[in-house]
């Protein structure tokens, strides 16, 4: 079978909103996307939309009738019957697993064109997970595991520079992301100082990108009503506020600074399990939001057939798996096997987009990949941008392949770590 070479002719997204009291609340996410997807299809008139054969949608945590159903979103943007879709849920990781599967199948000729998307609303999805008990029943049953799981995994050497404290790997891990995000920072001797100062730059470089129109051609404006919140910040359903033009990540601080956050409190109900200082604060924590991502893919020989002009081509996917407790270190491994796919070492990639869940799991493992940290995250990261979980994936991956074109470099990588242990990452290739 020929393996054929797929490449991301453009992507595009929504800005992203805060999760609990943003701009998006009162807009069905089916609604904004379909404006989304239509956006980017519009801007390629030689792709016809009975060209496009799959679209995938990646969600993590979709309830009601918004999200019941990806045909909503392909009816709303007025494509035909015959087009496909389908769900995805590699939890933070979702549009970046629809695309990888989406490009899968052009590679091996089950398809020539596909749209990878990612919607998320995490506003008004957040708390549940049930009863206290069945909670810690859950967290029983992991210490159990953990007891029986506590050697590292036979190729932690291939992988990873320092050695994983016994008393982290035998520790419970369920409790919050941020905890792993603890864990890390103590492995890796990282300070709140430290952590706070890659926070405060990212916000100094989104401000900067978007004053400099960098995501001018990235983010789609929308249309949306404007919610209404009470005193105590419940959005009013009832009350519909005038309509607004949506165009600006949200959670962008100009003017942020390593002293401001230093002064916020730790995030409580984290552990330190050798009695260390708890460093992780909102402010080095991704915050949550509501967004929408999307992606056309094609394969290689059709897209220069139709005559346009690819952002780049895929080179290299891989997904990774390291021990929970430790979470944040997923994109070494995966990116690590998607450099072996492509041929080449982290000391080759001129461009990362790399999800910034922590600043915690960032700092080390772009050490650990041999990445300068001068070509990460140039434009500001998901700490300043927002991380609106299954959308991030299609955003990184389009991110990237942009400012590799305009920065003239020739490798980019996309990567993401995932609850429970794992990571993934897609490596690009500037086309000319």
């Amino acid at each position: 079978m020929e393996i054929r070479k797929v490449v991301l002719v453009d992507g595009a997204r929504s800005a992203f909103a805060r999760g609990a009291r943003g701009k998006l609340v009162a807009t069905r996410l089916d609604d904004a996307g379909a404006t989304v997807l239509r956006t980017l299809l519009d801007r390629h008139p030689g792709v016809p939309d009975s060209m496009i054969e799959d679209l995938g949608l990646g969600n993590v945590q979709g309830r009601g009738t918004e999200f019941s159903y990806i045909g909503n979103v392909q009816r709303l943007a007025g494509l035909p019957l015959e087009v496909c879709s389908f769900h995805s849920n590699r939890q933070c990781g979702s549009s970046m697993e629809t695309l990888h599967r989406i490009a899968t199948a052009i590679m091996v000729g089950h398809i020539d064109c596909g749209v990878a998307m990612g919607i998320e609303r995490m506003g008004r999805t957040l708390g549940g997970g049930g009863p206290p008990t069945r909670v810690t029943r859950m967290n029983d049953r992991i210490t159990e595991l953990n007891d029986v799981q506590r050697a590292p995994a036979p190729d932690h050497d291939a992988y990873f520079s320092v050695p994983f404290p016994e008393y982290i790997l035998a520790s419970p891990w369920l409790q919050d992301m941020t905890q792993t995000a603890q864990n890390v920072a103590e492995v890796y001797g990282l300070g709140r100082a430290e952590l706070d100062a890659f926070a405060a730059e990212s916000h100094r470089k989104a401000h900067e990108a978007y004053e400099a129109g960098v995501y001018a051609d990235e983010v789609v404006p929308l249309e949306v009503e404007e919610p209404v919140f009470d005193d105590e910040g419940n959005w009013l359903e009832d009350e519909h506020g005038p309509r607004i033009r949506f165009d600006r990540d949200e959670c962008i601080r100009p003017g942020t600074t390593a002293e401001k956050l230093g002064g916020l409190r730790a995030i409580r109900g984290v552990k330190s399990f050798a009695d260390q200082e708890i460093v992780i604060s909102a402010g080095n924590s991704c915050p949550t939001n509501d967004g929408i991502s999307a992606a056309l893919l094609m394969s290689e020989e059709k897209a220069l057939a139709l005559g346009l002009e690819p952002l780049a081509r895929i080179v290299g996917i891989a997904v990774g798996g390291v021990k929970p407790q430790l979470m944040g270190l997923g994109p070494v491994v995966s990116s690590k096997k998607a450099f072996a796919q492509a041929g080449i070492t982290g000391e080759q990639i001129d461009r990362v987009e790399f999800n910034e869940a922590f600043s915690a799991q960032v700092l080390p493992s772009i050490r650990e990949l041999g990445i300068s940290p001068d070509r990460v995250n140039v434009n500001g990261g998901s700490l300043a941008i927002g991380h609106p979980l299954g959308a991030t994936g299609a955003r990184l991956v389009t991110t990237v392949a942009k400012e590799l074109r305009r920065s003239g470099g020739r490798f980019g990588l996309a990567t993401q770590c995932i609850g429970a242990g794992m990571g993934i990452s897609t490596v690009l290739e500037r086309l000319d």
